[in-house]
Order: C-alpha cells, then sequence, then structure tokens
C-alpha cells in the first residue's frame, strides 16, 4: 500500500478535514494537535490487521519531530502492534505547480508484523539550511556566469544523494533504536538548572513601547524614564531589534495618579482586559499595571529564543542583565553557568533540537517542555571535562564580541558566520562530545542515536510504549 496524504498541519484545516481528523482519532485526548496525514496512519492500522501488507506513506516532516510523535506513536505502535520496517529521513520534495510551497517530507514504511530488514535512507541535503544555502550559491553562480541550467542540475543532483543503512530497530525518530518516545515534562531529567517562560504582557500592547513612543512619553514626562526597560522577545534578541516596555512593578499609586501618560496607558490595559473572553484575562484587569503573566528575574540568565531559523547551525542564545525584560518568547534559564551555555550551544544540543523540536512553518520553536527537559545531559563530567567546555564556551562568547556591530542575526547566518566564531564552535563542540564519550560523532544521526540511548537509560520505563511480542514474516 502506497501513499501520499495532504500535506496539511492543525492551523490549516478545513471544517471538513477537522471533521475527519475527530472521525478517526477523536479516541485521543489531543487529536487536535496531528496533522492531517496522520488520519491515514490510524486507517492503515486498521486495516492491515493480521496481514502481511506493508505501507508507505509520503507525510509531513513534523509527525518524526516534536510533540506530535509522543501523541502520535506511543498510541498508533502498540494499539495496532506495529513496526516501521523503513524510513526515508527529511528530505525537500518539490512541486513542479506554480505557487506550490516548498515542504520537507519523510517516507515511512510500516507493518502489522516484525522483519530483520529494516533500512533507514539518508539525504545528505536533509536540513532546511543546506537547501537554502544551495539554492543562494546557485542564485549567485547563475548571475555572473549565466549557466543557470546547470546549477539547477548540480542543485537537483545534490539533494539526491541518499546513504542506507540497516537497523535492528527504528525508532518514531526515524532514527535506529526502540520505541520510546519523548513525553512533555514539567522537570529536567538531568541535575541542571529549572527553566522558565519569560513575562507575558496580555496589554493590548498598552505597556509595550517602540522606539518612537519611548521618546514621546519621555518628551511629554521625563519621570518615566525609571520605569522603561528594554522588552525582548526572540526577533528582538536574535535581530537586535529595539523594544521597550513599562515595567511598573515598583511603581507607587503616586505615581501613577500624578503622571498623566502612565494613567493613560494603564487604563488602556484595564479596558482590553475587560472586554476580554477569558476570565482570567477578565481577573487580571485589577492590576492593570502589571503584565498578565510576570516573572521578575534578580540575576543574569541565559535567554533561549524560542522561534529561530532553521537554517541556522546553532540556535543563537546569551546571557542577559535582569535589567531586561524577556517576554514569553523568550525561554529563561536563571541559574545557568558557562557549562550549562556551553552544552546548550553545542552540535548535540542541536541535534536534540532538530530530531524532538516543534516547528512554526519550518523554523525551531523551541519547547521547555520537549526539548529541555528530556535532553539527556552528560552523566558524569570530570572536573576536567567541565573545566573545558567552559572554556570553549567563554571562546564563543568572546568571538561574538570581536564583532560588537553584529546581531546574532548576522553572526550566526551560514553565509556570513565569522570563521573565528565557526572555529570557536567547532571547539565547543569537541569539548560537549568528550563529556559524553572519547570518540568524536560523525553526524548528526549518530548524535541522536547516542542520545536516545541516554535518554532511555534515563527514564525507562517511565516512557516506552507498550511492547506487545510481534511475529516475523513468514
Amino acid at each position: 500500500m502506497l501513499g501520499n496524504p495532504p500535506f496539511v498541519g492543525k492551523t490549516y484545516m478545513t471544517d471538513e478535514q477537522r471533521s475527519d481528523m475527530q472521525a478517526v482519532c477523536g479516541h485521543l485526548p489531543a487529536w487536535g494537535l496531528l496533522d492531517y496525514v496522520t488520519a491515514w496512519y490510524f486507517k492503515a492500522g486498521q486495516y492491515i490487521q493480521g496481514t502481511h501488507i506493508v505501507v508507505g506513506f509520503v507525510s509531513t516532516n513534523s509527525i518524526s519531530q516534536g510533540e506530535q510523535v509522543g501523541l502520535l506513536w506511543n498510541e498508533l505502535l502498540p494499539r495496532y502492534h506495529l513496526k516501521i520496517h523503513f524510513a526515508h529521513r527529511t528530505f525537500p520534495w518539490e512541486s513542479e505547480a506554480r505557487g506550490k510551497a516548498h515542504v520537507h517530507v519523510v517516507i515511512i514504511g510500516f507493518a502489522n508484523f516484525d522483519t530483520d530488514n529494516k533500512r533507514i535512507y539518508e539525504y545528505e541535503a536533509a536540513s532546511v539550511a543546506a537547501v537554502y544555502d544551495r539554492r543562494e550559491r546557485t542564485l549567485r553562480t547563475a548571475v555572473s556566469n549565466r549557466r543557470s541550467t546547470n546549477s539547477r542540475r548540480s542543485q537537483t543532483a545534490a539533494t539526491e544523494t541518499v546513504t542506507v543503512t540497516t537497523a535492528r530497530n527504528i525508532s518514531p525518530y526515524l532514527v535506529e533504536g526502540s520505541d520510546v518516545v519523548v513525553l512533555s515534562r514539567s522537570k529536567p531529567i538531568g541535575d541542571v538548572p529549572a527553566i522558565v517562560n519569560g513575562s507575558k504582557q496580555v496589554d493590548g500592547g498598552f505597556l509595550v513601547l517602540t522606539d518612537q513612543e519611548k521618546m514621546e512619553l519621555l518628551a511629554e514626562n521625563p519621570a518615566v524614564k525609571k520605569f522603561i526597560r528594554p522588552f525582548l522577545g526572540s526577533e528582538e534578541f536574535i535581530k537586535g531589534i529595539s523594544r521597550w516596555c513599562l515595567w511598573l512593578v515598583d511603581a507607587s499609586p503616586t505615581d501613577i495618579r500624578n503622571n498623566d501618560a502612565l494613567r493613560r496607558r494603564v487604563e488602556g490595559v484595564r479596558q482590553f482586559r475587560l472586554k476580554s473572553k477569558k476570565a482570567k484575562t477578565r481577573e487580571s484587569a485589577e492590576t492593570p499595571t502589571l503584565f498578565g503573566e510576570i516573572r521578575p528575574i534578580a540575576t543574569d540568565f541565559l535567554a533561549i529564543p524560542e522561534v529561530s531559523s532553521e537554517r541556522r547551525q546553532y540556535i543563537p542564545i546569551g546571557f542577559l542583565a535582569p535589567s531586561i525584560v524577556p517576554s514569553n518568547k523568550i525561554q529563561v534559564v536563571p541559574d545557568a553557568t558557562l557549562f550549562h551555555f556551553g552544552v546548550l550551544s553545542s552540535a548535540m544540543h542541536m541535534a536534540w533540537v532538530r530530531q524532538v523540536t516543534g516547528r512554526l512553518k519550518s523554523d525551531y520553536s523551541y519547547s521547555a517542555k520537549i526539548v529541555y527537559n528530556n535532553y539527556p545531559w552528560p552523566l558524569s563530567p570530570s572536573e576536567k571535562q567541565r573545566e573545558a567546555v567552559e572554556a570553549a564556551a567563554q571562546g564563543v562568547l568572546e568571538a561574538r564580541a570581536g564583532f560588537p556591530n553584529a546581531t546574532l542575526a548576522d553572526l550566526y547566518d551560514p553565509l556570513a558566520m565569522p570563521p573565528a566564531l565557526r572555529t570557536a564552535h567547532e571547539r565547543l563542540d569537541r569539548a560537549v562530545e568528550r563529556c559524553y564519550r572519547p570518540e568524536p560523532f560523525a553526524s548528526d544521526r549518530q548524535r541522536v542515536e547516542f542520545l536516545f540511548a541516554l535518554y532511555e537509560r534515563l527514564t525507562a520505563p517511565l516512557v516506552a510504549a507498550t511492547k506487545p511480542k510481534r511475529r516475523k514474516a513468514e
């Protein structure tokens, strides 16, 4: 059985498609988080019971990444006694139709029986970053030598380079490993600092200021200056965009009453919240001087942007001062050290991110409960190993500091990344890897397979799907 179901994500379904999903997957409490393609998996699982039919579907790659993996496969595999027989890991699916979006897909083959002939297909240009970089190089070559046809042919050939390996078992993440899946977790599995969201204003825009609004407010009343703080979300943090907020935590009633500009904005917040359909938001109208969700931070903290481009080899993270207010689009690690910064900035952690994080379009959507809290940190690094990571992490920060006018977006652009920063990250990658094992890892897939084996050791038997005995093919 072969199929190419529609590539429709959870937020883009028609009413008819959503009705289909409810009919097929309605037995799952969180079925609304699944992509449309997953209905084909459930129907196929029912259809092939007691047979030797092998199913192969082209699918959105999101079903082997992020939160959907736990929701889908933790239900699908044990319910229908399925095993994955072959997997084509992420590759670009090109459509020749005009206006069709460029998407990334997987092909997954599964059956109601086990086999010793399991295969994983790995594509050389699987990542969006590699594809985009190749496109940019192709365009530049085409402009310079007018040989765009040959350039496009080279691009196509590169995306078709594939390596096939056998596997004892193929996990739902399409790597060699067990059927264990990563589920949402409220606390880290390792002995590391807790992670929290930044503050969420819920204000109708009245507590947030652009550069121009800040200047106008200060011109009207300079005394407001003590209440204005930098306010950063993912985009502001990465791209160096200025945004400000009114942080009125320490403002006295007199401060508010004697300042017409503040009174107008606070009243705007109150009216906005009173009109909300959410009871919690209406209740917060009683405290209009405060953010809807407020998390003050007293010390320097590590900031991880919730949303960042998949083009980058590393998610740009960094330390920020407590005077800066992170929005809810920033994940905050208040008690992080250089060692934590180093591990989270490494190729090991990024391999984990690419495999388990959710996506916003194709961008990373970093989840504290899925990515950070489930990450298998090095078990018992020696003092020497920790010091090596810290030194290499400091090297990354110093390499960044060498370009004071560059934003993180500039520094981590695949085409513009300075050689000094790239070299510093390579040193950090090796220092972190030595905390896991002496031998270097040759690929992200090796890193992921190692991390999942470690994850299973740390969590088993808590997250393993039920594993009934399956019959082999006759």
